[in-house]
């Protein structure tokens, strides 16, 4: 086997060493390399470098000023150093001008050696360990959905958009289908399994859904997945955004999360033995995320905006049940039993960072299993045709209506204060109370239009 030849199968398998790095850089001509991480709001941060410095980011010595990033640390406490995954090392399948970029997915440590606490991919592996200490490993599928907008003269993105197409309609209703079908196939390029993409219920909205794996490894698949998106859209013009809900009177974008725990290679989550197909493990890990979903709702729906999403008629759920059945719950279960039974929660919307969702997600999932919860029962009636007095009497409770009232669950919420840690709680509450306080005392378009001439 050829050099070139041994590269590409080590592309391809994706567990790299450093000499296996070095031989890639000099192969591909890649000239520059990013090192990424994602703050704890979910927004993908880098170091650039050029090849020239692989050596000394292989070897943990890049550092970056951490009172720079929002919610990191404080400026007397600034240095922090940036330890490359190397198992995340890959090649964007876009060229430049200047030669191949290659990217590497850092966890980041604090000077002593330490890891950051403040660190959410640290938070996550953290809680794993915790899983991992029960005996099970935790693997996770998301759904992801976006919308592909117009940009105007400058290239500023607007909410306008050629695309007239509907739920799995082809084109050329359908404009999007050929950026859309451009972005999986540079997805599969970096080693994505991409099992289905089409278009969404709303005008120029989309989903692309990819393999489940395991926690870290899908958060990380989250954060690439948002970058080549977004990258593809604009170099064809366009504007991709994984805001919640950027129409009023449409459907917003939601990232369903399709969890399961496994032991030794079998699914948890399955008895044939039960009447409907689901373990004593499976019914527990639900009841758990109901118990503490209120307080969840402020990682999994981080925004003011997540809040217009989650109404009645529009999909998306707002009351706190489960079902085996129907899609108006907020926990479901879908069909396939065996190695596929998964609980699926479908609240979250892909403005967030999946490393603290899939985190507080597991750590409260673990919860259920240590305390035997057990969950209501199952409701098979869609939710969103009963009066508030059914739903009362069936003891289904409403989701958070807004981003103050998930942010004040969290805040009562020990579990979640103890998963995120004192760092990060914190920094993440101060941060959402002051940006409910700033859209609260914002004056909107809607309030111009009702009020200025009326009064």
């Amino acid at each position: 086997m050829g050099k070139s030849a041994e590269i590409e199968e080590v592309i391809i398998l994706g567990h790299y060493s450093k000499e296996d790095i070095f031989r890639i850089i000099e192969e591909k001509d890649v000239k520059f390399i990013r090192l990424q991480f994602t703050d704890i709001f979910g927004t993908l941060k880098n170091v650039a470098i050029t090849t020239s410095q692989a050596k000394k980011a292989l070897d943990n010595e890049c550092m970056f000023d951490g009172s720079s990033i929002e919610g990191f640390v404080r400026i007397e406490e600034s240095d922090m150093y940036l330890r490359p995954d190397l198992d995340t090392f890959t090649l964007y399948p876009w060229h430049s001008k200047h030669g191949r970029i290659a990217r590497l997915i850092c966890d980041v440590y604090k000077p002593d050696g330490t890891p950051f606490e403040g660190d959410p991919r640290y938070i996550l592996k953290k809680t794993i360990r915790q899983a991992e200490e029960m005996g099970f490993s935790f693997n996770v599928g998301p759904e992801c959905e976006f919308f592909l907008f117009n940009t105007d003269e400058y290239g500023h993105p607007t909410t306008e958009t050629y695309d007239t197409a509907g739920y799995f309609d082809l084109g050329p209703s359908d404009v999007g289908e050929l950026t859309r079908r451009e972005i999986c196939l540079n997805l599969e390029e970096m080693d994505f399994e991409i099992e289905a993409s089409h278009h969404e219920c709303a005008t120029a909205q989309h989903e692309i859904d990819f393999r489940y794996d395991e926690a870290v490894r899908s958060a990380d698949n989250i954060m690439t997945f948002k970058m080549v998106v977004k990258s593809i859209a604009s170099f064809n013009g366009l504007c991709a955004t994984f805001m919640p809900k950027p129409v009023y009177g449409e459907c917003g974008s939601g990232m369903h999360i399709n969890m399961s725990l496994f032991h030794n290679g079998q699914n948890c989550f399955y008895d044939p033995e039960s009447s409907n197909g689901l373990s004593t493990i499976a019914m527990q890990f639900i009841a758990g995320i109901m118990k503490h979903v209120k307080g969840i709702c402020a990682l999994t729906n981080p925004l003011v905006n997540s809040y217009k999403r989650l109404v009645p008629g529009y999909e998306a759920p707002c009351y706190i049940a489960w079902t085996a059945s129907n899609r108006s719950a907020l926990v479901r279960v879908p069909a396939t039993r065996g190695k596929g039974t998964r609980v699926e929660l479908r609240n979250p919307d892909p403005s967030g960072n999946p490393y603290l969702q899939f985190a507080v997600l597991l750590a409260a999932g673990l919860e259920g299993i240590k305390e035997g919860l057990t969950p209501p029962p199952a409701v098979s009636a869609n939710i969103y045709n009963m009066s508030e007095e059914d739903r009362l009497a069936e003891g289904i409770e409403n989701l958070p209506a807004n981003l103050k009232e998930a942010v004040e669950e969290l805040k009562k919420d020990e579990l979640l204060h103890e998963v995120l840690g004192d760092h990060v709680f914190s920094k993440y509450v101060e941060a959402k109370e002051h940006e409910w306080n700033r859209f609260a005392t914002a004056v909107t378009e809607w309030e111009i239009k009702e009020y200025l001439s009326k009064f």
